[in-house]
Parts: structure tokens; C-alpha cells; sequence
């Protein structure tokens, strides 16, 4: 098995507010206790998991707040689709990463294996990743901080936002419906999105199954503006030909 496939492996053993002993884990995997600890390694160091005395859980904020258990849940998809986002990066490009939680995955995978890239962002957390290290430059569209998706959204952010002509803006979005498109829970983060599908030269979407047949609040996009669909499992039917415009990546 391959490094990251039994890094994914292990957290989709974990599941938020539980903790799991090491023994038990390398027990199912069928792996030492030693092979768990060294992947448990790079895992905490990208802060997916806490490991103490034998144990381990998922990573979560003293104070959780919605956004952080947002970022707790289908850990194991969003770290798959973040590789494989990740791999439509090069170094030295100009990226727009959106506040999601999935992109905030990609961020982290991207901070371990990209350098020299320009960064512009309207999360907080995204900007913690990737700023400052492996000569990165960073651009935070700034304003008003919604605490809620720890990122900034509003008039003054949308206005800086609209400034930049990213190579690639890595977007991600609340809901897929066959017959509305791509659709938003809340309208600022509504807006931003609409402004970065307009001024990216490519747009790569990165959406877990669970988006899928949902109905959101507002109306984003459409399946045409997307260029690169990133998800976990295959598309039905309905999906497959609502995207056939799109190069369509199964991780």
C-alpha cells in the first residue's frame, strides 16, 4: 500500500469527538505499530490529527466553531480530492483558493508539495497554510471577518477579488442540483464565487459526493463554467452529462 493511501486509510477510521488507539488502528490495517507512527507523523504535521499516549483523533479548534466541524467531516474523500487537485498546480502559479473546507485540504497538500506559487484567498486558514513558506506571495482579500467560515466576504473583499487574473481559481461550492446548477448557502460567499468563475483563466471544482443532489440557497454557476470537476466517486448519468463539458477527475 502506498504512503498516502494508508494515510487516507487511517482517517477514514477517524471520526470527530472519537479517539482511536494507535495498536488498534495497525491491527485492521495489518501494518506495525511503527508504520501507524510514521504516517501519523506527516499527518499531524499537515494538522489533521492529534496523536497523545497511543491514541489518535481528528484535528479540531479549542473553540469549535461551525466552520471547524465543517472541516471534520468526509475527511478521508476531501484529503483524496485535495491530491488530486493538487496535481493540476505547478510551481510558480497564480491560484485563487476559496474558503471552503475542501479547499482549505488543498492548501495543505499543496503547502508539502508546490513552492513559488501566488496565492490569493478570502480564508483565513488558507492564508495560515500556504503563507510565508516555500516562497509563496500571499494576497488575503480583506474586510469584514465572517467568524463563521473564518474568511472574508463582503463588499471590500469582493472589490479586491475582482483585481486578479489567477491562472486557476479552486472553488468549491455547498450544492449540485441537476436542474439549478451550482448553488450557495450563504450570498457573499455566493458572490465571491461568481467572481472568481469570471475572472480565472480556468476554473477546477473541487465537490465530495454528498454535494451532489442537494439544493442550496443561490445560485452560483452553472456545470459549463467548470473546467476541471474533482470528486470521490462517479458521476450517474444525470451528473455525467450535466459535466460533460468538463475534464472529470474520479479520486
Amino acid at each position: 500500500m502506498k504512503r498516502e493511501d494508508r494515510q487516507r486509510e487511517i482517517l477514514s477510521r477517524l471520526r470527530p469527538g472519537e479517539s482511536r488507539a494507535l495498536a488498534q488502528i495497525a491491527h485492521e490495517l495489518e501494518v506495525s505499530e511503527e508504520t501507524i507512527r510514521r504516517e501519523l507523523r506527516v499527518l499531524e504535521a499537515q494538522g489533521s490529527v492529534l496523536w497523545t499516549h497511543g491514541s489518535v483523533r481528528l484535528a479540531a479548534a479549542t473553540a469549535e466553531g461551525p466552520f471547524d466541524r465543517r472541516l471534520q467531516e468526509n475527511v478521508a474523500e476531501k484529503t483524496r480530492i485535495a491530491e488530486a487537485a493538487a496535481r493540476f498546480v505547478g510551481d510558480g502559479d497564480t491560484i485563487f483558493i476559496d474558503a471552503g473546507t475542501t479547499a482549505c485540504f488543498v492548501a495543505r497538500v499543496l503547502a508539502g508539495v508546490r513552492r513559488d506559487l501566488t496565492v490569493i484567498t478570502n480564508s483565513l486558514t488558507v492564508a495560515q497554510t500556504l503563507g510565508g513558506r516555500n516562497g509563496n506571495t500571499l494576497f488575503l482579500a480583506g474586510g469584514e471577518l465572517d467568524y463563521d467560515y473564518k474568511a472574508f466576504s463582503d463588499h471590500a473583499a469582493q472589490a479586491y477579488l475582482a483585481q486578479f487574473t489567477p491562472h486557476l481559481a479552486i472553488l468549491t461550492v455547498s450544492a449540485i442540483h441537476a436542474d439549478h446548477g451550482l448553488m450557495d448557502r450563504h450570498a457573499r460567499e455566493a458572490a465571491m464565487s461568481r467572481i472568481a468563475y469570471g475572472c480565472a483563466d480556468r476554473v477546477l471544482l473541487a465537490a465530495d459526493h454528498t454535494k451532489f443532489g442537494r439544493l442550496g440557497l443561490i445560485r452560483t454557476a452553472t456545470a459549463d463554467d467548470v473546467d476541471i470537476l474533482v470528486t470521490d466517486q462517479a458521476l450517474d448519468e444525470a451528473y455525467a452529462a450535466m459535466f460533460a463539458g468538463s475534464t472529470v477527475v474520479v479520486a
